[in-house]
């Protein structure tokens, strides 16, 4: 059995497209999602879905706590899925090349510190592109900065805004997250 945690900090809309997706994928188990928000929506989908959620608060946002709960609960992936708090690096290096998360843009565009949501979708729009996406890629030191696992795009009309091409997005990685993730996982697992 091969064991993933998802670490979310919004609405969790991704979280449940891929707590639905593996409930069907009888040898990769979603053991628990993480959350860094109290009030964040992604708790309602744990609920929903019947798995452990737990807050990461600044007591436990401590690399060493962090992989001591991860090891206790023998996470073998990390997915982040909205998550918009930068894992430690002592994270990252025990869990090398098995965190992936997704962006929402074609990286390395759009990448980088405080470039998430909203900021992305307005700066695509400021720069008048004419096409947008999805990046899904394993998270190394720097954000946004992983080896690139797969990308998908939509195309922008000359009249699209935020919410518009938020929607495109959104779409996007309802529709390729959970394969990919799935296809990821196998390839590692190998």
């Amino acid at each position: 059995m091969i064991n993933i945690e998802i670490w979310a900090s919004g609405g969790g809309t991704n979280a449940d497209k891929i707590l639905s997706y593996f409930k069907n994928i009888p040898h990769i188990n979603v053991v628990s999602l993480g959350c860094n928000r109290k009030d964040a929506g992604a708790f309602k989908i744990a609920k929903k879905h019947n798995i452990t959620s737990y807050l990461w608060d600044k007591q436990s946002w401590e690399p060493s706590t962090i992989i001591k709960e991860l090891n206790n609960r023998e996470i073998d992936f990390i997915v982040l899925a909205g998550f918009l708090k930068l894992v430690p690096k002592e994270v990252i290096q025990a869990y090398e090349g098995r965190i992936v998360n997704i962006h929402p843009s074609l990286l390395p565009k759009y990448g980088g510190k405080n470039m998430y949501g909203d900021y992305v979708h307005q700066a695509v729009i400021d720069n008048k592109e004419v096409q947008s996406g999805i990046t899904i890629h394993e998270v190394n030191e720097e954000f946004d900065k992983g080896k690139i696992i797969a990308q998908f795009s939509t195309s922008l009309n000359s009249n699209d805004d935020i919410k518009d091409l938020k929607n495109n997005i959104q779409s996007l990685e309802h529709q390729h997250f959970s394969s990919i993730i799935h296809s990821w996982i196998m390839a590692k697992s190998e």
